[in-house]
């Protein structure tokens, strides 16, 4: 494979790879303000269960 192919197919990897994200960006605007709303939720869902898996909150059996 020579440069000039390589350099091309690796810039239509990055350019496919940018074009997908902004596609994922405007369906989520499309979506509107309750799927941030979840999005939100869920990260902070997540966010709290690792912490207190970390801290070993496990329940408490005392």
């Amino acid at each position: 494979m020579t440069t000039s192919r390589f350099s091309l197919l690796f810039m239509f990897a990055v350019l496919a790879s940018t074009l997908t994200g902004c596609s994922v960006a405007g369906d989520i605007f499309k979506g509107g303000l309750w799927v941030g709303v979840i999005g939100v939720f869920l990260v902070v869902l997540v966010i709290w269960w690792l912490v207190s898996k970390m801290s070993g909150g496990g329940g408490g059996n005392a």
